[in-house]
């Protein structure tokens, strides 16, 4: 997928893991997404009560290019609500029912049989039916640019009115993450024939909210769905919203948006800078809600690098780097160290492999000096720089303009100087730092990623889709392919832990930390977060007076 949830299994690659990865930074492994921090208790401030009606504002640091979930390049809660998933992940991570009653997978994992509720509208009064979800998949695979997450489709059928049969050329488990997304949303038949290639424009689909009034660069405006009763199976409030309007507004500056909440102009401000944190909670009738991002932020390798090919060089900066301090004073304590290819967060995630991680790669300068100086790099001429032949070991280091990012980089240059590495620190815009990586013009990156579901290692890994650190690894490949189609979980977790073990004895990166994300609610009630889909049920939200 910042949501922060939010990249062609060829050219999309990256480009949906990381909007996802955006997408993402709103899950949590807490079943509400909510920390101890709590809400602000002023005792002074009289008791609120929860009203009906009213507008629910929300300040979104990020404009969707479009609302068409099969067209945008950006996939978070701003551009969802119209919408419902066919599947979901309840407050535990099992899969769950939604706009599909009930599915069943055939034995040798090609065919997917979805059996959809009988009581769904479209938000036009129209029944929802197999044929709209058909024709909805169908199209995702023809036009979407992410069109090949969906996977090695063969054909489509609507077996009565109310199933769905999916046929694939091979197993491909990764399917049923798409169907808890909206990617895959059934949309209303009459206003897709209407619309067409401008569905975005005007959609109409199943969704709580609807009716959305875009002003470019400012906001978009939804109105509640009054007929609506098929919320999410966690949602409190399974009926219409209690809310009347819910506004997205589109605050890039981080200033603006906290001015804007002090104000009391908005009741939810998302990705809250860490500093600003202790400063909001005085607020009365604020509460700081704290979750866990769905993927994590690393320090990549361009592996295509003759330097890179020399594992003992890869190895001496992951145990140069130590992730407490930067935990600590880059992001104010607010995010989680990580040293293996997985967070938590992500299903695929492995003690075993994260405490093995740890135990090659902690903080130790004195094994990466000596790692250094095997592969030929000593201090010859006393600088405080090791060299090789008279060629100083220095790299570039790329990154975003992202504050946090920079606080970042800054501690990474002087633990690596502790071990004679010079990093010089190259700070862009995120779009070039993407560019360059793809072209692999570049030597060290930070970047982030994100997906519910551990074929973002295919994604990031896999030889032909390996568009920023430009790993190849044969045998990292075989057991990547092996997962997309072992459709038994417990199997399918046993392969990406062995893909794992191989990823950490031979690191294309150096993973980092996940963050945790911070959101601010103000004068509300109701908000909550799953964890591991990023789905507010805003539905549930009311305001207080």
């Amino acid at each position: 997928m910042k949501k922060r949830r939010y990249t062609s299994l060829a050219t999309i690659g990256l480009s949906v893991t990381l909007l996802l990865a955006a997408c993402s930074s709103g899950t949590s492994t807490t079943g509400t997404g909510t920390s101890s921090a709590g809400t602000n208790s002023n005792p002074t401030t009289a008791p609120q009560t929860a009203t009906s009606g009213g507008t629910l504002v929300v300040a979104a640091p990020v404009e969707p290019d479009t609302l068409d979930p099969q067209k945008t390049t950006w996939l978070d809660n701003t551009n969802s609500q119209p919408y419902d998933s066919i599947l979901t992940r309840d407050l535990q991570g099992k899969l769950a029912p939604h706009l599909a009653e009930s599915w069943q997978v055939s034995e040798d994992g090609k065919v997917w049989t979805l059996v959809m509720r009988k009581d769904v509208k479209f938000q036009s009064g129209a029944p929802m039916t197999a044929e709209s979800v058909k024709a909805s998949i169908e199209r995702f695979a023809t036009i979407s640019p992410n069109k090949d997450l969906a996977g090695p489709i063969d054909k489509i059928e609507a077996t009565d009115a109310q199933t769905v049969k999916v046929y694939f050329k091979e197993p491909f488990a990764p399917f049923a993450n798409m169907l808890v997304g909206t990617f895959l949303s059934p949309f209303d038949p009459e206003r897709l024939k209407e619309k067409g290639e401008q569905f975005g424009e005007a959609p109409l689909a199943t969704g709580p909210f609807m009716n959305p009034e875009v002003k470019r660069g400012a906001s978009v405006t939804y109105v509640k769905n009054p007929d609506y009763k098929w919320a999410l199976p966690f949602a409190d409030n399974q009926g219409a919203a209690h809310v009347d309007k819910l506004v997205f507004r589109f605050l890039k500056d981080d200033d603006t948006r906290i001015l804007e909440f002090k104000k009391g102009t908005v009741n939810i401000l998302q990705e809250v800078p860490s500093t600003y944190v202790e400063e909001l909670k005085a607020i009365p009738g604020t509460k700081i809600e704290t979750s866990m991002e769905q993927g994590m932020k690393y320090l990549g390798f361009n592996n295509q690098k003759e330097i890179f090919k020399d594992v003992r060089i890869k190895q001496a900066i992951a145990m140069a780097v130590d992730r407490e301090p930067i935990v600590q004073y880059a992001l104010s304590g607010f995010a989680k160290p990580i040293y293996g290819p997985l967070p938590p967060t992500i299903p695929g995630y492995s003690e075993k492999i994260e405490n093995m991680a740890k135990e090659m790669y902690g903080h130790n300068v004195d094994k990466a000096k000596q790692l250094l100086a095997e592969a030929g790099y000593t201090d010859s001429n006393g600088d405080g720089i090791v060299d090789k032949g008279g060629k100083p070991l220095s790299f570039e280091l790329l990154l975003s303009d992202d504050p946090a990012l920079q606080r970042v980089a800054q501690i990474l240059q002087s633990q690596l100087k502790e071990i004679g590495v010079d990093i010089k620190i190259a700070v862009t815009d995120i779009a070039t730092v993407k560019d360059r990586a793809t072209k692999g013009n570049h030597e060290l990156f930070l970047l982030y990623f994100g997906l519910n579901d551990p074929d973002i290692l295919y994604l990031l890994m896999q030889t032909k889709n390996s568009k920023r650190v430009h790993y190849s690894n044969p045998k990292v490949d075989e057991l990547l392919a092996k997962g997309r189609t072992t459709m038994k979980e417990e199997d399918r977790m046993k392969v990406y832990e062995e893909a794992e073990e191989l990823l950490v004895k031979d690191p294309p990166w150096v993973p980092l930390y996940s963050s945790e994300s911070v959101t601010a609610t103000r004068n509300i009630e109701g908000y909550k977060l799953n964890p591991f889909t990023s789905d507010i049920p805003f539905a549930d939200i009311s305001i207080t007076k």
